[in-house]
């Protein structure tokens, strides 16, 4: 496995391209999951796209297999202060977006074109925001904006460190958590190994990573700051929801969109959060259409 130390923390990427995992000099295509998961979901969609794009996977800090080393866990007892920076939070958007840009630098990319899902398109319209002009064209998959709930933003709260709190790793072996897990991301079935492949995602991601966006993302801040960097965006962009997502709604993602005529903005019908994996024929017919013009 290929590792970047960006900003002391270890950052797990590969390439996706017809030479294997060799870059060939196409257009560099840039892919951000979501939240609980990794890279690893968009692997179809990126083999699926390698003949125009050489593919870049990475998993952000914290998830997947981007993970602190078990030394720097134990001598900071489980925190975040190996990584923390002065007046930043070291688990918020506007810190990943930097991660990217660190990203880009050490791998020498200029320009790219960027593909984003869920957690991904807030961070990635953190980025666009400051470093616009590093990106051609940009696909956010189930993006939207939303209003502030302090009652239900307290809830969202609770229910969510109890879920972040209770993630052993025997759960992986029990039959059918992987569809437990995923019940309420999908509309439509998707393949056995990526239900399991998104369990032990979930599983693995650190404690802290996983509170720590959780808490950014669905906050009084994001209510307010979100609808700006989406209507600020300035490259050519395509706005993906599913029909039946219940993780952000369609109509968050019309509301997003709305809010810029830089933004098109498609729904595919009968999937939920996941319409990459769900009806990938489908969304890749649109996101062609809209990257390779």
């Amino acid at each position: 496995m290929t590792y970047l130390a960006i900003r002391n923390f270890p950052h797990y990427y590969e390439w996706l391209t017809t030479a294997g995992t060799q870059r060939t000099g196409k257009p560099v295509l840039v892919f951000l999951h979501g939240w609980g998961g990794s890279a690893r979901y968009w692997v179809g969609t990126a083999q699926s796209l390698q003949d125009q794009f050489d593919c870049l996977l990475y998993d952000l800090r914290g998830f997947g297999r981007s993970q602190i080393p078990q030394a720097d866990k134990e001598r900071t007892r489980g925190t975040a202060a190996a990584i923390k920076y002065p007046s930043e939070n070291p688990y918020g958007l506007d810190t990943y977006a930097t991660d990217l840009l660190e990203l880009l630098n050490q791998l020498n990319l200029e320009r790219v074109y960027l593909q984003a899902h869920s957690l991904g398109t807030s961070i990635a319209a953190f980025f666009l925001n400051q470093w616009g002009d590093r990106v051609e064209r940009v696909v956010l998959t189930c993006a939207g904006v939303f209003e502030y709930d302090p009652l239900a933003f307290a809830a969202f709260y609770r229910f969510g460190s109890q879920v972040v709190k209770f993630r052993p790793r025997w759960l992986y072996g029990l039959p059918g958590m992987d569809r437990l897990v995923m019940q309420r991301f999908l509309h439509r079935p998707i393949a056995p190994s990526d239900r399991q492949a998104f369990l032990e995602d979930y599983l693995l991601a650190e404690n802290d990573a996983a509170l720590g966006t959780l808490v950014d993302a669905v906050s009084q801040r994001a209510t307010e700051v979100l609808p700006q960097q989406f209507s600020g965006l300035t490259m050519p962009t395509l706005l993906i929801s599913g029909a039946c997502d219940r993780i952000i709604p369609a109509q968050l993602g019309r509301n997003a969109a709305a809010l810029n005529e830089a933004i098109d903005y498609a729904i595919i019908n009968h999937v939920g959060h996941f319409p990459m994996l769900e009806d990938q024929p489908t969304y890749l017919e649109i996101v062609r259409s809209f990257l390779l013009v």
